[in-house]
């Protein structure tokens, strides 16, 4: 059995993959957008973090708090996380 190829059939399914290729290109261009936008919010949230976060060291900068000492140590050191140890001089 011979088959005969149209010109017009050939036409047809030439284009049907150039369709394919072009859809799938476009698709692929969208991810990519959709990935770097997530990619730049996320990076935009992590600067504003790190602006805040500095701008409250900068403030705090040379202050001083004193703890104050309590009766339950074990109390303060989970309260304030932390702990007053004592020392002794080596001579």
């Amino acid at each position: 059995m011979i088959v005969q190829a149209s010109i017009n059939g050939v036409i047809k399914i030439v284009l049907m993959i150039l369709g394919a290729f072009v859809l799938l290109r476009f698709l692929g261009q969208l991810a990519v957008a959709k990935r770097n936008m997530e990619e730049e919010r996320s990076l935009s949230e992590r600067q504003r973090k790190y602006s805040k976060e500095k701008e409250r060291v900068f403030k705090s900068f040379g202050k001083t708090s004193v703890i104050s000492n309590s009766k339950t140590k074990s109390n303060q050191h989970a309260k304030n996380g932390v702990e007053d140890v004592d020392f002794e001089e080596i001579d």
